[in-house]
């Protein structure tokens, strides 16, 4: 892809892909940030892009985990109180005592926790083994959040293929799920 091509895109899929991201992030500059990674990913992956899916489909998947990206970063990071002058101040963290000034957040439920990492871990590698086109429809639907009529429009195809695309991929990535260990009898 070439610098006219990234341009091209952005121009083409930039406000598409921007709504997406302000739908997960809610946040403008979150998602312009998201957009701003997923075309500098896209032209670092160039080569890899084979044409298999329209540049919208491929775009929104490195949108996609892009997003992921900026949710787990939000999810390390803390904002630090800043002083008159701006500055970061860690002392107004604590009292004079050297106790902390707001009590900590519970830590909740670490194994819960390490569950939920599991389990994106296995989504992540079922979704990998779908075939390309119900990973698309699959992905649109699923994580990108876009109607029926939107997915066929993009794609090109009927309704009634749409949803036989989505049947076929909802029953694999349960049945990848339940083989992994994630079955409604293994959470009881």
């Amino acid at each position: 892809m070439s610098k006219l091509d990234a341009q091209t895109w952005l121009a083409d899929h930039g406000d598409y892909l921007f709504r997406v991201a302000r739908r997960q992030l809610h946040s403008d500059e979150l998602a312009e940030d998201a957009v701003q990674e997923t075309l500098l990913a896209a032209i670092a992956a160039q080569a890899r892009y084979a044409g298999d899916a329209s540049p919208r489909t491929w775009l929104t998947g490195i949108l996609k985990h892009k997003i992921v990206d900026l949710i787990r970063k939000q999810l390390r990071e803390v904002a630090l109180p800043c002083d008159e002058e701006g500055e970061e101040a860690v002392d107004l963290l604590f009292k004079q005592d050297g106790h902390w000034a707001e009590p900590l957040r519970p830590w909740g439920n670490p194994q819960a926790e390490a569950e939920l990492s599991q389990l994106r871990r296995v989504l992540d590698e079922c979704a990998d083994r779908l075939k390309p086109a119900m990973a698309q429809v699959f992905s649109l639907r699923e994580v990108a959040g876009m109607e029926t009529e939107e997915i066929c429009k993009e794609l090109d195809i009927t309704p009634t293929n749409c949803w036989v695309l989505l049947h076929r991929a909802r029953l694999f990535m349960r049945q990848c799920l339940e083989l992994n260990g994630f079955s409604k009898a293994g959470a009881a």
